[in-house]
């Protein structure tokens, strides 16, 4: 593990990893509840899941000769991380900068009802990107929402994978997962 995914691993057991009984968002019972949230709006924790998910993203962009022109995902989990990783893609690639959108919840009741947020067109290929993933659930509906906007959905990145069947439920539609962390990984 690089000094990079280690550090972002203390802080992600420090402040987002809980142990105890809770209700996660798809109503089952765990015995572990993770907060990104609380990691990804740290600064620290940001500039590292900018780093390392900056590294990730590149690293699979460039094995599969993709052309990406932006990432994002359903807000809230997927915000700071979707913007940590398009800052650090600004500053390390300024070619190859990723814009950063975001996917609400329902359409917008004003306006111009828009679900989608920020710098996102029909026709980009782009990153969907959730913190955790569980069932996969809220990561889908932002793949149909984009979808349905008439984007393409190239891969997902996720801070953490649960392991509890998301990653199949979502590759099983065609994506590709890119987990920084799986539940494993993060607490072996």
């Amino acid at each position: 593990m690089s000094d990079t995914a280690a550090a972002l691993k203390a802080i992600l057991l420090e402040k987002s990893v809980r142990t105890g009984t809770f209700t996660l968002a798809s109503g089952a019972q765990s015995d572990l509840y993770i907060d990104c949230r609380v990691t990804a709006l740290d600064p620290f924790g940001a500039n590292l899941i900018g780093k390392l998910g900056w590294a990730a993203v590149r690293e699979k962009i460039k094995a599969e000769g993709l052309q990406i022109a932006s990432i994002g995902g359903m807000t809230l989990g997927a915000d700071p991380i979707s913007l940590a990783v398009g800052m650090t893609s600004a500053v390390e690639n300024p070619d190859e900068a990723l814009q950063v959108f975001v996917v609400r919840k329902e359409p917008k009741g004003h306006g111009r009802g828009k679900q989608i947020e920020g710098n996102f067109a029909e026709g980009q290929t782009v990153i969907v990107v959730d913190d955790v993933i569980t069932t996969g659930g809220s990561t889908l509906k932002a793949i149909d929402v984009i979808e349905r906007e008439g984007g393409k959905v190239a891969f997902a990145l996720v801070l953490v994978d649960r392991e509890e069947g998301g990653r199949q439920a979502i590759e099983a539609r065609g994506i590709p997962v890119v987990a920084l962390y799986s539940r494993s990984t993060l607490l072996d």
